[in-house]
C-alpha cells in the first residue's frame, strides 16, 4: 500500500477525521457525509446502500467502514472484489479514540493529530456531573426507535451526567411506543437532529409536559472532529432544556 492510500470512506464520522488529517487520501464517500462542507470526492451511496461497482471503479487502496452502520454483505462484496476493508467498532468514548488512531495510521497519518490528542483531553478532563438526571433518546419515529444498551451514544450522554433509561435493554435501538416513553418520566427527553431530524416541534407535539432538549447528532453520535467540542455544545443543550 503506498504512504497515502487511495480511501473510500463509507462513515460520516471517519471522513470528517480523514479530511482533516490526510488531505488528498480520500476518493470517495457517501452521501450523509457532509463533514467538511467543502468535500470535493466522489459519492458512493448511502451507508446502508453503497454503490458497490462505483466503489470498486474507483480503485481504492483502502475502504473503511464500521461494523453497526454499514451492511456485512456490501463490505464482503468489496472483498470479493479485491478490495481491503477496514472494519471499526465503537460503543463507547476510549474505544472511538482507539479506533481513530487505528484508522488514520492505515490511511498513511504517521503523526497523530493535534485534534485527536485534543480531543482526548478534553474528555479526559471532565469534571464528575454535579448530578445525574435520566432521558430517554428518540433516534427515529415512525417507528419510535430509541437508544438501547451498548451504543456510543449512551456513553456520551453516561460520561455528562445522563441516564438514559432503556441501558439495559436488549435491543441496541428497541422500538417503544411513544405512550410508554412519555409514561417513563424521564427528567428530559433528547432530540438529536440525526439520523431522524427532530425538530423543536417534536418536543411538545409528542412529549407534553417534558423537558426536551434539542442536541446536534453529530456531536452526540459522530467519533471524530467534533468529539473536542461536544462536551461543551452537548452540554449548553441539556442546561438549556432545564431552565
Amino acid at each position: 500500500m503506498p504512504s497515502v492510500p487511495r480511501v473510500v470512506s463509507l462513515v460520516p464520522s471517519l471522513t470528517e477525521a480523514v479530511a482533516a488529517s490526510a488531505p488528498g487520501a480520500l476518493a470517495g464517500a457517501t452521501d450523509w457525509c457532509t463533514h467538511p462542507p467543502d468535500l470535493a470526492v466522489a459519492r458512493v451511496g448511502g451507508t446502508k446502500n453503497p454503490d458497490v461497482e462505483r466503489i470498486v471503479a474507483l480503485a481504492p487502496d483502502l475502504v473503511i467502514a464500521n461494523e453497526e452502520e454499514n451492511r456485512a454483505p456490501d463490505l464482503a462484496e468489496l472483498r470479493t472484489a479485491g478490495v481491503e476493508v477496514l472494519v471499526t467498532e465503537v460503543r463507547d468514548v476510549p474505544q472511538a479514540f482507539g479506533e481513530l488512531a487505528r484508522v488514520l495510521a492505515a490511511c498513511g497519518v504517521r503523526a497523530r493529530p493535534r485534534w485527536l490528542d485534543e480531543a482526548e483531553r478534553t474528555w479526559a478532563a471532565l469534571p464528575p456531573p454535579e448530578r445525574r438526571t435520566t432521558a430517554v433518546v428518540p433516534v427515529w419515529r415512525r417507528p419510535w426507535m430509541v437508544l438501547g444498551r451498548d451504543t456510543f451514544a449512551g456513553d456520551v450522554l453516561s460520561r455528562l451526567g445522563v441516564d438514559h433509561l432503556y441501558a439495559t435493554h436488549p435491543d441496541r435501538y428497541p422500538r417503544v411506543p411513544v405512550g410508554e416513553l412519555r409514561a417513563a418520566a424521564p427528567d428530559v427527553v433528547v432530540l438529536p437532529d440525526e439520523p431522524y431530524r427532530f425538530t423543536a416541534d417534536d418536543g411538545p407535539e409528542s412529549f407534553p409536559g417534558l423537558p426536551c432538549a434539542l442536541v446536534s447528532g453529530r456531536h452526540l453520535t459522530w467519533y471524530g472532529p467534533s468529539l473536542a467540542e461536544a462536551p461543551a455544545v452537548l452540554g449548553g443543550a441539556l442546561r438549556a432544556a432545564h431552565r
